[in-house]
């Protein structure tokens, strides 16, 4: 397998394809080539400009900046062209299983057997994903978070396949292009931060839905106490920080009070039954307006920029 990584193809240019595509394109030693498959998947660029337009406001990137990373993009329709030269490709296309197999099997007629292919999936299984390939060593997961291009972790999946020279590359591909990669060594539903983030989400949909606690206290419960101390001490550091002692005495004591459902909360099924589908209807666990959808997706974006570049 060659040693050196230049040549980034990515399928599925939506949210989060056209924010990997900014991601990759941002490293001077890359080339990007996205393919299009619909025509309305040329809005990507949109997306992207709409981003580096923020950074730029920001001070974080300039024009010269923003002109060069637009020079290491080239789209195309043509999936040959697409693929012949590829490095590196990344699906984001819809989480459908079948998809996402047969566009892998299909490409391995298409790319060197050095390539390497990644999957963006969030949930799916990295294994079955690579099932009907051929070569399933050098199929990995690579969970990007939105917003890809700013979010820092990348989860790099090992399936039950993946080789442990496809898994280094890609940690070090993605450092190059300054994520933060991890490494998830099974291939498990929601692999870590999945994992850690909805059961988190049970848990405060429980207290909702017990009657301890309204939506808005929920929230606020974690903003305002250890959800600040989460960018710096991690849970298992947290841990070892107030003692393991401590840990297994607290939890004798309060896990068996905790929620155990292994199914969707009834409280939420019922709002999806009845429309109530949170930003996009106006109505979730809280009322939205359009308005106050809009500006706390907003302040997302500020409160990540301002942390990650102090800007």
């Amino acid at each position: 397998m060659g040693s050196i990584i230049k040549n980034i193809t990515v399928f599925g240019p939506g949210m989060m394809g056209s924010g990997i595509a900014q991601v990759f394109a941002g490293c001077k030693d890359s080339h990007v080539t996205v393919f299009i498959r619909e025509k309305f998947e040329y809005e990507c660029i949109d997306k992207i400009k709409g981003n580096l337009q923020v950074m730029k406001e920001k001070g974080i990137v300039t024009d010269a900046d923003i002109a060069e990373l637009f020079s290491r993009i080239t789209l195309t329709e043509d999936m040959k062209a697409a693929t012949k030269d590829a490095d590196f490709i990344i699906e984001c296309i819809p989480e459908n299983m079948e998809l996402k197999q047969n566009l892998f099997k299909n490409l391995e007629d298409l790319c060197r057997e050095d390539t390497i292919f990644a999957t963006n999936t969030s949930v799916m299984s990295i294994t079955e994903i690579s099932e009907k390939s051929k070569l399933k060593t050098r199929i990995v997961g690579t969970h990007f978070w939105n917003p890809p291009y700013l979010i820092p972790l990348v989860e790099v999946v090992k399936s039950d396949y993946t080789s442990e020279e496809v898994m280094n590359k890609t940690m070090e591909l993605l450092k190059t292009v300054k994520k933060h990669p991890i490494r998830v060594n099974k291939d498990v539903p929601g692999f870590v931060a999945n994992r850690l983030q909805h059961a988190l989400w049970r848990e405060a949909i429980s207290i909702v839905e017990n009657g301890i606690a309204d939506a808005k206290t929920v929230d606020e419960a974690v903003k305002y106490s250890f959800g600040l101390r989460l960018p710096h001490l991690g849970p298992i550091e947290n841990a070892d920080m107030v003692g393991t002692d401590l840990t297994l005495s607290i939890h004798d004591y309060i896990l068996k009070h905790l929620d155990k459902s292994i199914e969707a909360a009834p409280i939420v099924r019922k709002m999806v039954e009845a429309g109530e589908l949170g930003f996009k209807s106006g109505k979730g666990f809280q009322e939205w307006t359009p308005e106050q959808a809009k500006a706390s997706n907003e302040s997302l974006r500020e409160y990540l920029l301002k942390v990650l570049y102090g800007k």
